[in-house]
C-alpha cells in the first residue's frame, strides 16, 4: 500500500472507469497529462476494475460490495482518488459508505475514501485552484451535463471554466443541458423506447445550439448522444471534455471509425 502524503506532490489514483478502459482510452490519457500539468503525481492501478455501479443500481447488492472492496483496498494509500466521470465518482463518493451501513470498519474505509474521490473537472477547480489549461481547440462546442455529476456531485461550472480558457474556443449553450440524455446505465436497456425518445431530444437540442461538438463529462452519456447522431447521420462530433482541455482531439472522435484505438 502506498504510504499517504509520503510524496511532496500530491499523490493521485486515477479510476480509469470500465467504458473509458474498454472503448476511450485516450480519455484516462487525458486525465493524466492535465492532472501532472497541475502537479500531481499520478498512478492508475492495473489492479483496479469496476467501481460495481451497475450492480447496485441494478439490486445486486452482494456483487456490488466485492467489487468496492477492491476498490477501497486498491485506492486506499492515495492522498487523492480523480475519476474522468461524474458517475463513478459519484459511485465511490456518495454510496460506497451506504453498502457498509452494518460493517462498522468498512463503513469507516468507505467514508475516508469518498471524502479523498473527486471528479476531473472538480479536482482541478475545487481542490487544486486550476483555472485554466494551455490547450488549443478552434470551434464552437456545446456541453450536456450528466446526471450523476450535476445532480450527486454539484458540477455544473468547473467545466465551463476550464473551457472557457482554451484558445479559440468557443462555448455556446444547449437548450436544457441539464436534462437526462436517456442512458441512465440500465435504464436505456429497460426503457429503450423511452431513452431513445429522450436522446432524441438531446441530440435535437444540440445540434439547435449550432455547435459542431458535444461535451460531457462522463462516457455512458457521451457513448449515447454519438449513437444516436450516427444513426441520423449527424456531422456533429462527441468527445469527452477532458481531451479537448488536454488538447487531445488528434484522434477520432467517439463514434467514429477507430475511435476507440488509443495508444500509449
Amino acid at each position: 500500500m502506498r504510504e499517504t502524503g509520503s510524496h511532496p506532490q500530491p499523490t493521485v489514483g486515477l479510476f480509469v472507469t470500465c467504458l473509458a478502459d474498454l472503448f476511450r482510452p485516450s480519455v484516462g490519457f487525458a486525465a493524466i497529462k492535465l492532472l501532472e500539468a497541475a502537479g500531481c503525481v499520478v498512478e492508475a492501478p492495473e489492479a483496479q476494475t469496476c467501481c460495481g455501479q451497475p450492480g447496485y443500481n441494478s439490486g445486486d447488492t452482494e456483487s456490488a460490495r466485492a467489487l468496492a472492496r477492491r476498490t477501497i483496498e486498491i485506492f486506499e494509500g492515495y492522498d487523492h482518488v480523480v475519476a474522468p466521470s461524474g458517475s463513478c465518482a459519484g459511485m465511490l463518493k456518495e454510496h460506497y459508505p451506504h453498502l457498509f451501513s452494518d460493517e462498522p470498519e468498512m463503513a469507516r474505509r468507505a467514508e475516508t475514501l469518498a471524502g479523498r474521490t473527486h471528479e476531473l473537472t472538480s479536482f482541478l477547480v475545487d481542490v487544486l485552484g486550476v483555472k485554466a489549461v494551455s490547450a488549443q481547440f478552434e470551434g464552437q462546442v456545446t456541453y450536456h451535463d450528466s446526471c450523476s455529476g450535476l445532480r450527486e456531485l454539484g458540477i455544473k461550472e468547473q467545466p465551463r471554466e476550464l473551457l472557457g480558457s482554451v484558445e479559440g474556443l468557443e462555448l455556446v449553450e444547449m437548450e436544457d443541458s441539464e436534462v437526462c440524455c436517456g442512458f441512465g446505465g440500465t435504464f436505456c436497456i429497460k426503457y429503450p423506447e423511452i431513452s431513445d425518445h429522450m436522446v432524441t431530444d438531446k441530440v435535437t437540442r444540440a445540434g439547435e445550439s449550432g455547435a459542431g461538438m458535444v461535451l460531457a463529462g462522463d462516457l455512458g452519456c457521451l457513448l449515447n448522444i454519438a449513437g444516436k447522431l450516427k444513426r441520423q447521420g449527424s456531422p456533429v462530433q462527441v468527445r469527452h471534455v477532458a481531451e479537448v482541455l488536454a488538447g487531445m482531439v488528434d484522434e477520432p472522435a467517439i463514434g467514429e471509425p477507430g475511435f476507440g484505438e488509443a495508444e500509449v
